[in-house]
Formats: structure tokens, C-alpha cells, sequence
């Protein structure tokens, strides 16, 4: 295969976002380790340097007015539209880049959009879960349907729509039901990750939740689950993550008598992250929204028995099989959730069997090695296909 130039355009690189950047990143590496070059235009963040170079991926920060490490604001994703138009065309022609990849309807294939206008560059567009619209047609407003018409021209025009998921697939084929989408699944970084090897039960089980604390992702679920739990059930829960839901949550917490059992680690970086995942008993994720969960991937790399919901766009009920690497249940249902941690927690005899059978999955189906050969399929495709832009 011809070595190819790659643009991955994505407004968060890590430490910035969450699961797409991390996506970035794990897809970047693979696309070196196989030979080709990949170049990512992202947002600049405070004291990271503007351009760098780390495992084979040259990283282009540019200034776009970014002011929270994991959120960012519509106005924050217009200054980086801007911000990245400007500064792309001249990279590009630098960088000799073949094709793009833009990340995330809003604001990632804006980008790569004027790129095919400007440079003639075929684009490719990674949809993540959150970037595919759920609106009632009857209640739109008048922002709403000129959004909607943008993110329709620019789904339209890309050379390929790829969802990280089946039932992201299903979600954004509900939304546009003439626009070609296929399916890549997401990664996690299997041989980056030391599998968990102590299963030996403790007097507490050990829970964890990684991710971002936000209301959709359904802790008004979790604490009540918890509170269902019978007293004979001792266990412990980290929050690994920020944002603003936290006093929420401690004051559901408190309320239901859960504050002494509960621990927030914050947000962690890649070099301790490892250590809470293999640290931990079973992995919880009671999201009401979701793509592909890349903290459940790594969870399951790690060896983890996981506790999940399973729901419309998200890709937890593909990666985990019920019974086998895990146990999934309805959203925003808190007597089944209580129901699974029950079953899982009260019988660790079969952690080890589930934790090593959902390591076995992911190292089959979604390491990021597997995942950038795919993607390298759809950019020579579309490439082969590229015509001259109108």
C-alpha cells in the first residue's frame, strides 16, 4: 500500500476531551506504526507546546479561544472552525497531506469541508456518539434547522461517514437514511495495557467509574442502585473524572447515606489510570448516552468484569456480551442495575472467568491496530474515488 499523508482533524487532542480525542491519538499511532504519516490540527491548550512530534504523529496546536481542559463551548467550536480554515491550507500544502480526517460533525468536518473546497482534499468523517442529532422535526427552532441543514451538506459531502459503532450506525441512519454510513468500531490500547492478574476477593468490592461526571451519563441511576444494595454487600466506589455534575452527585450520595463509601480521584492521566483500573473489582458504566465508551474498552483490556447499560447509539452493547464479558442492563432502570451489581458482586468465583474473557474480546475485535487498518481501507477507497470539488 502507497505510504499516505494524513490530516486527523479533531478540536481535542489529549489531555484535551475525552473518548474521541483518545481515539485521535490511539488511531494516529496506528496509522504510524503502519507506515504512513499522520499529522493532527487540534487546540492549543496551556503550556503544551504549538508543534511536537511523539510516536511517529506531528501534533499542530492552533489558538482557538479553548477554556476547559474536557468541555467545550458552541462558541469555542466556531473560534476553532475559524481558527483551523485559516491555518490548515498552508500546512497541508507543507505536509502534502492525501486526504483528511475530520472528527465530530461539530466542529471537525466544518473543517475538513473548506479543505475539500479550498485544496481538493477528499475527507472522511469519524462519528462519535454525541455529533449525531436526535431532534423532533415539530420542535425545531429556527437554529436548530439551519444546524441541521449544515450538518446534512456536510455528511453529504464526505467521502465516507464512518459510525464507531452498530448502534450509532442504526441512530445516525434514522437521521439521514440516504447517507452511505459504515461501521469502524473503537479501540483500546490492548498491548499498551498490563492485564489485571489478582482476582483474590477483598472485604469491600472494589467498583469504578471512569469518565466524565456529567448527568447523562445516569449517576441519578447509580446512587439509588447502590442504595438498593443489601448491607451484607460491603463495597467501595472511585469516580475517576470531572465536571459538573460532582455536587450532585455527593448530594444524592449524602443523602442516601453513600458520601463514606464513595471516592473522587478527579481526572488522571494515562500514567495512573492503569493502576485504578487493575486496581479495581468491576468496572460500572450506567450511561443514558453514549458512543463507543472508550474507559469500557479499557476496561475490559485491563481484565475488568463490567456493569453497563445498554442504549440506543452506544456501542457497549456490541463490545460486551451479556453473561460472558459482563452484564448489561436497561437505562435508567435503577432495580436492574441494583439486580447486576448484586449478581456480580456477591460472586467473585466468576470475576476472573468474565475479566479474562472480555480481555480476550477486545484483544479480537477492537485493538486500535485492527481499527487503523480499517480506516486506511476507507481513505484509499476514497481517495481512488476523489473527484474534483464543485
Amino acid at each position: 500500500m502507497t505510504p499516505r499523508r494524513i490530516l486527523l482533524i479533531n478540536h481535542e487532542y489529549p489531555p484535551l476531551g475525552g473518548s474521541g480525542g483518545n481515539a485521535t491519538r490511539h488511531l494516529a499511532k496506528g496509522l504510524a506504526q503502519l507506515g504512513h504519516s499522520p499529522y493532527v490540527l487540534t487546540s492549543a491548550w496551556d503550556g503544551l507546546p504549538s508543534m511536537e512530534e511523539v510516536d511517529g504523529v506531528v501534533i499542530k496546536r492552533i489558538p482557538a479561544g479553548r477554556h476547559d481542559l474536557r468541555h467545550i463551548t458552541p462558541g469555542e467550536g466556531a473560534r476553532f472552525v475559524a481558527a483551523a480554515t485559516w491555518a490548515a491550507p498552508p500546512l497541508v500544502a507543507e505536509w502534502k497531506i492525501d486526504a483528511t480526517l475530520a472528527f465530530f460533525s461539530m466542529p471537525g468536518a466544518p473543517v475538513g469541508w473548506l479543505l475539500r473546497r479550498r485544496c481538493g482534499l477528499p475527507y472522511v468523517l469519524a462519528l462519535q456518539g454525541g455529533d449525531v442529532p436526535r431532534r423532533d422535526p415539530e420542535r425545531m427552532t429556527l437554529s436548530d434547522r439551519l444546524t441541521d441543514k449544515i450538518t446534512r451538506r456536510l455528511w453529504a459531502d464526505a467521502g465516507a461517514v464512518v459510525a464507531n459503532s452498530e448502534n450509532l450506525l442504526e441512530q445516525a441512519l434514522s437521521y439521514a437514511p440516504d447517507c452511505a454510513v459504515e461501521v469502524i468500531p473503537g479501540g483500546a490500547d490492548v498491548y499498551g495495557i498490563t492485564p489485571k492478574e489478582d482476582y483474590t476477593p477483598r472485604v469491600d468490592v472494589h467498583l469504578l467509574y471512569v469518565g466524565r461526571l456529567e448527568k447523562h451519563k445516569g449517576f441519578d441511576i447509580l446512587m439509588p442502585a447502590l442504595a438498593k444494595l443489601t448491607s451484607a454487600l460491603k463495597w467501595k466506589l472511585a469516580l475517576v473524572g470531572d465536571g459538573p455534575e460532582w455536587p450532585v452527585i455527593a448530594a444524592m450520595a449524602a443523602r442516601l447515606a453513600l458520601i463514606d463509601r464513595i471516592e473522587l480521584h478527579g481526572w488522571q492521566g494515562w500514567n495512573t489510570l492503569p493502576v485504578l483500573y487493575r486496581n479495581a473489582d468491576v468496572f460500572v458504566l450506567p450511561s443514558r448516552e453514549e458512543g463507543m465508551p472508550a474507559a469500557l474498552l479499557e476496561a475490559m483490556a485491563t481484565g475488568l468484569p463490567v456493569v453497563c447499560t445498554r442504549i440506543a447509539g452506544a456501542g457497549a452493547g456490541e463490545a460486551v456480551l451479556h453473561g460472558t464479558t459482563g452484564l448489561l442492563t436497561p437505562a435508567d432502570d435503577s432495580n436492574a442495575l441494583a439486580d447486576a451489581l448484586t449478581q456480580i458482586m456477591a460472586d467473585p468465583t466468576r470475576w476472573e472467568a468474565i475479566g479474562r474473557a472480555g480481555r480476550a474480546r477486545i484483544e479480537s475485535y477492537y485493538s486500535w491496530t485492527r481499527a487503523a487498518e480499517k480506516w486506511l481501507e476507507v481513505i484509499e477507497r476514497t481517495i481512488a474515488a476523489t473527484k474534483a470539488p464543485v
